[in-house]
């Protein structure tokens, strides 16, 4: 906890004007402690602390610090004060022990993204992005503020909702409560909101989205599945879940060798990577869950760096088309080589973080089916496929006689790389 506080105060002391807005939240985060009321059967304190949390707490306090450090052209105070409550509402999602509070502040994680992709974004069709994004999010967690509604007012509590429900209650509300999270994922199918909000959005929006707000959708399945306790169950809905959570990552898998904008080939990749984290979490069991948790965290990072990287090589070409980006190895060869290393993440290389979480979702896969391990190993297959074939595009070959020349990489774009692949290496050693 002191660590925590020591972040924030570190990262938003950067000017006087964010000493208010510290000393404002710090505030509010101490009366909402202070707020003592018994919203479960077994817990008087509103804040959680587990394992899972405290890891998202740290990554969301890593990442908005990264933005910073990516964007120091961009000091605005609007700029600011959009990423510093971002940050608040992330802290209470990621803390809080009260249902309610946290599908409200799960919602309310909505405005700051869509004001980073609305006002910071570059092209007109951000708008369209944004609309997307809020009409596949919103509309499919009202369900679910009706079932925590309805519950709520039956058994008098926003905690241990379900506890009393018998068995045949839970079949018609497997889909009702996982559908929010689902699409927050997003699992294939509900996805076409993200590759639009990435194209659209900034380098801090991309950066949020892909690290930390997709991770919302596999801490809020966690929580379902210790509220409502219907993983694990393998009915007929769940094993169609996660039927269509891994087939659809192997389309987005296959979808990305045919991707010519660089930010849609990263959002796409995303997308095949949180299926493994649908399934594992579904799954309920221990490798299963462990595996989620672990490329939860890992690809928070890469999938950040990745979008970073992206937008220091759209800088030096003034274009995201893998048409246009060739021969970086020729011109920057120190961008290649981060590019060489960040694919190489991406494609779980041993002893990488991702390849930790791959490996451990094969027994929990294993007890639901051998199908389930054929299509992972196709998802491993072409992973390492389009992440080879997304580095030669970029960096061999002929640059184009049309890329304007441009300055070398400057030292906050080394450190911000460097600070992206630095906790993962730090992981591995403490483990």
């Amino acid at each position: 906890m002191y660590s925590m506080l020591f972040g924030i105060l570190a990262m938003f002391l950067v000017n006087s004007w964010s000493v208010n807005v510290c000393s404002t939240m710090l505030l509010t985060l101490v009366s909402m402690l202070m707020f003592n009321q018994h919203f479960s059967n077994s817990m008087n304190y509103i804040f959680l602390f587990n394992n899972v949390s405290s890891l998202l707490v740290f990554l969301s306090i890593l990442l908005i610090g990264l933005c910073f450090i990516s964007t120091p052209d961009n000091k605005k105070s609007r700029y600011m004060s959009c990423l510093l409550a971002l940050l608040f509402i992330l802290v209470v999602v990621f803390l809080v022990n009260n249902v309610l509070l946290f599908y409200i502040f799960f919602e309310a994680s909505l405005i700051p993204t869509l004001l980073l992709i609305i006002s910071w974004g570059y092209q007109p069709e951000r708008l369209q992005a944004g609309s997307y994004m809020m009409l596949y999010t919103v509309c499919a967690s009202l369900p679910l503020l009706m079932v925590l509604l309805y519950w709520s007012y039956n058994e008098g509590s926003f905690m241990i909702i379900l506890s009393s429900m018998n068995s045949s209650m839970y079949e018609s509300m497997y889909f009702i409560v996982y559908l929010a999270f689902l699409v927050k994922l997003p699992m294939y199918s509900c996805h076409l909101w993200l590759p639009k909000a990435h194209v659209e959005a900034s380098l801090a929006g991309s950066m949020i989205l892909a690290g930390i707000l997709l991770k919302l959708g596999g801490y809020g399945l966690i929580q379902m599945n210790y509220i409502f306790s219907i993983s694990g169950e393998k009915s007929l809905i769940l094993i169609f879940i996660m039927s269509l959570s891994i087939w659809g990552g192997l389309l987005a898998s296959l979808m990305c060798l045919r991707q010519v904008d660089l930010k849609a080939f990263i959002a796409y990749s995303s997308i095949g990577h949180m299926a493994l984290v649908i399934v594992g979490i579904l799954n309920d069991q221990v490798w299963g869950m462990l595996s989620s948790v672990i490329t939860m965290y890992a690809h928070g990072l890469c999938s950040s760096a990745m979008f970073c990287i992206a937008y220091y090589s759209y800088l030096k070409v003034r274009s995201r088309s893998l048409m246009h980006m060739k021969g970086l190895l020729q011109i920057y060869p120190m961008l290649s080589f981060f590019w060489f290393l960040l694919c190489s993440v991406n494609m779980a290389v041993p002893p990488t973080l991702n390849l930790m979480g791959e490996m451990f979702i094969i027994p929990s896969l294993w007890s639901l089916s051998i199908m389930f391990i054929i299509v992972m190993g196709m998802m491993i297959f072409f992973s390492g496929v389009y992440n080879m074939y997304l580095y030669t595009s970029i960096n061999h070959g002929m640059y184009s006689k049309y890329m304007l020349m441009s300055s070398p990489m400057n030292g906050f774009q080394y450190v911000s790389l460097f600070m992206h692949m630095f906790p993962m290496i730090l992981f591995l050693k403490m483990e």
